[in-house]
């Protein structure tokens, strides 16, 4: 989202729990020219800000956090229901490849959903 809208909308990452960043996820970016090397996994508590407009959940988990946050929010929770990549096994390649369709269907989704002005983001 911030790669296709930059600083036109703000966009903000957390999930249920604090981890250190996934290398696969991070490499399948990189292919795409999108660098998380410097993204840091945060919690919904640890929000900086409380005013949203959309909030987007990837797991059951997380909508369900999101849906007790805006409990008295007037905010959009919408569950973009993804697979887990991380669930895979198998050798490297099959492990990416699992991350590269998850990668490809949140920008997909992400196009559709929240449109970039003037027409397609080339990725």
């Amino acid at each position: 989202m911030k790669h296709l809208h930059g600083r036109r909308v703000f966009v903000d990452s957390v999930g249920v729990r604090a981890g250190d960043l996934d290398r696969f996820a991070a490499e399948v970016m990189e292919e795409i020219g999108i660098s998380i090397e410097n993204h840091r996994s945060k919690r919904f508590d640890e929000l900086e800000d409380s005013s949203f407009d959309v909030i987007v959940t990837l797991s059951p988990e997380a909508q369900h956090s999101a849906v007790e946050m805006t409990r008295t929010m007037a905010c959009e929770v919408e569950f973009w229901h993804t697979f887990d990549p991380s669930i895979v096994e198998g050798n490297r390649e099959a492990r990416l490849e699992a991350y590269r369709q998850v990668r490809d269907q949140l920008m997909k989704r992400i196009i559709e959903r929240f449109p970039v002005a003037g027409g397609m983001a080339s990725v």
